[in-house]
């Protein structure tokens, strides 16, 4: 009787950690309130399976769910170009104009609503550019075809 009332235990422990998940910033807590919610239901499922084998099965559901929880937001938040914390790798490949000229120190490009530091050969400014690539916050760029580096510059 008391094995089958420590599944509640795991149940409650599920809730409160999925209401932690709530008022918590991040995506921390859902995984494991997710694992807490499975033991219980195996504890109903299973009432004599012992206090040491849910705990291992929680360690063991916890690390599934975060795994997968990792790879299902990676997918669809993404690390990759354009993500939030690297912002200058969503510019990569979109065009912009030379606002300061570019020489052995760089320079400045606009590119959509803002301007940025950019690096690449001496471009003067008004010179329309691709951006190629980026490294931090600095552009790399090259003049579109037509419009060739300016002399002058460096």
């Amino acid at each position: 009787m008391i094995a089958g009332l420590a599944a509640y235990g795991w149940w409650i422990a599920g809730l409160l950690l999925l209401g932690l998940e709530i008022v918590a910033p991040g995506v921390y807590f859902l995984f494991f309130g997710i694992a807490a919610l499975v033991i219980g239901m195996n504890g109903f499922l299973m009432p004599n399976l012992g206090l040491p084998a849910e705990i291992v099965g929680f360690l063991v559901v916890s690390a599934a769910t975060v795994l997968l929880g990792h790879r299902w937001y990676r997918a669809r938040i993404g690390a990759g170009p354009g993500s939030l914390h690297r912002r200058t790798d969503r510019l990569v490949g979109r065009t912009g104009t030379v606002i300061e000229a570019i020489g052995p120190g760089g320079g400045r490009v606009a590119v959509e609503d803002g301007g940025w530091q950019a690096e690449g050969p001496a471009l003067a400014a008004g010179t329309p550019v691709r951006i190629v690539g980026a490294r931090g916050s600095v552009l790399i760029v090259e003049p579109l075809s037509g419009s060739a580096p300016d002399p002058a510059a460096t």
